[in-house]
C-alpha cells in the first residue's frame, strides 16, 4: 500500500488496531462532538450524522489539513432501546441484563472525507448478535473486569464477553469497532489508498 497515513478520528484503540491490522498506516487524532445534541429517533440516521458530525469536526482541526480522515460511531439497538457507553459500573449492568438472553443490532457508521472535499463517502453496516441468557453474578462478575466503559452496549465481543456470545450475523470486526472489509472499500473507492492489501 502506498500513499499518506489515513488520519483516524477517534480514541478507539480496537479501531485503530483493526486499521493497523488491515496494512494501513494510521495517525490518531480523537475529534469530541455532543451527539446529545442530535434528537434523531431513526437509529440507522443517528449512526451516521454523528459519523458525518466528527468527520466535519475533525476537518476543520488545522492538524488534518491535507490527509484522508476516516470517523466512526457505533450504537447497539436491542428492543427499540438505543446502548451507548455505559457511564458506570451500574448502568453497564443494566445494559447487559437488557442484552442477555436476547438479539440486538450493532450499527456502526463510517464517513470519509477530505478537507476541501469535505464528506466523500459514508458506509453502514449491521450486525446481528445473538447473547445466551446470564445470570445477574456472571453479569457483574463480568463488569468488574472493566471491560464494558468504553464500549457501547457494555461489551467487548473481542474479550471476556465472548462468552456471552451465541452467534453473530454479519460483519466481526463491526462489532469490534469497525468493519474491516467496507472500510477498505470505502477507501479503495475513493483514492484514499492506492492498493490493498
Amino acid at each position: 500500500m502506498t500513499g499518506s497515513p489515513i488520519v483516524l478520528a477517534s480514541a478507539s484503540p480496537r479501531r485503530r488496531e483493526i486499521l493497523s491490522g488491515l496494512g494501513i498506516s494510521v495517525v490518531v487524532r480523537p475529534t469530541h462532538t455532543d451527539e446529545e445534541a442530535l434528537d434523531i429517533e431513526d437509529d440507522e440516521r443517528f449512526v451516521e450524522a454523528v459519523a458525518r458530525l466528527k468527520l466535519r469536526h475533525a476537518l476543520a482541526d488545522d492538524l488534518t489539513r491535507g490527509q484522508w480522515v476516516v470517523t466512526a460511531d457505533t450504537i447497539v439497538c436491542v428492543a427499540g432501546e438505543r446502548l451507548g457507553k455505559p457511564a458506570d459500573a451500574d448502568e453497564a449492568l443494566a445494559m447487559l441484563k437488557t442484552l442477555a438472553g436476547r438479539d440486538h443490532l450493532v450499527r456502526t457508521s463510517v464517513a470519509l472525507g477530505r478537507e476541501g472535499e469535505g464528506e466523500v463517502g459514508l458506509r453502514t453496516v449491521v450486525t446481528r448478535v445473538w447473547f445466551r441468557q446470564a445470570p445477574e453474578d456472571e453479569l457483574r462478575r463480568y463488569v468488574a473486569l472493566g471491560e464494558s466503559f468504553d464500549k457501547a452496549g457494555a461489551y467487548g465481543v473481542q474479550g471476556a464477553a465472548s462468552g456471552f456470545v451465541r452467534r453473530i450475523e454479519g460483519s466481526y470486526s463491526n462489532v469490534v469497532g469497525l468493519p474491516a472489509a467496507e472500510v477498505v472499500e470505502l477507501l479503495l473507492e475513493h483514492g484514499a489508498l492506492e492498493r490493498w492489501p
